[in-house]
């Protein structure tokens, strides 16, 4: 759990430093330049993920078991995490009226991801994992509304097929990872066999 604990710390944390240190991040673009902050900013947040993926694994070898949720509950969490996988997409299309309305389609995304896990995961790893990125998620995605308030910024939309676009590829990915890769990849496949 040491491992997960940590991992979440490393990554959260250096996700979180637009939320809670502004100035250290500007004080490192400038002494760094941007690519030379995004590429430590990237080496943090890998090495932290392979804690989260190791510690995560190691602690559900021997988990411990808050509740357990009722089965029906897999299939609500799968069903949630389609928006998900569609406000994902949406962050990466641009011009989409998905990011106009949304602002930040990917840490939404991240929300939605997390609460269907948490409601699907009764375990004590489960709920440190899922509802630390609950919890960040919620945070950030208010502070950066916040900073765009500031800012006045304002997202530009391009034709519907960008929409459509992000929704195709968003149910796309959704279906390869509730059907295929979810069991592949984590051992768990969210629609049971």
């Amino acid at each position: 759990m040491t491992l997960l604990i940590l991992g979440l710390a490393t990554f959260l944390g250096i996700h979180s430093t637009r939320i809670f240190a502004e100035g250290l991040r500007n004080a490192q673009v400038a002494k760094l330049g941007l690519n030379g902050w995004k590429a430590v900013y990237s080496m943090v947040s890998i090495a932290g993920f392979v804690l989260i993926v190791y510690g995560y694994g190691e602690a559900r070898l021997t988990p411990v078991v808050i509740w357990s949720p009722p089965v029906g509950i897999r299939h609500l969490a799968a069903l949630l995490i389609l928006p998900a996988f569609v406000l994902l997409a949406a962050a990466y299309v641009p011009g989409t009226r998905i990011k106009k309305a949304v602002g930040h389609p990917m840490v939404a995304g991240v929300k939605v991801w997390a609460f269907a896990h948490l409601i699907a995961n009764g375990t004590l790893a489960g709920v440190l994992l899922f509802g630390s990125f609950l919890a960040w998620s919620i945070v950030d995605y208010a502070s950066a509304r916040r900073r765009d308030r500031a800012a006045g910024s304002e997202y530009v939309t391009g034709p519907g097929t960008r929409d459509l676009t992000a929704v195709v590829v968003g149910l796309a990915a959704w279906a390869a990872f509730a059907f295929w890769l979810h069991g592949w990849l984590i051992g768990v496949r969210p629609f049971g066999g």
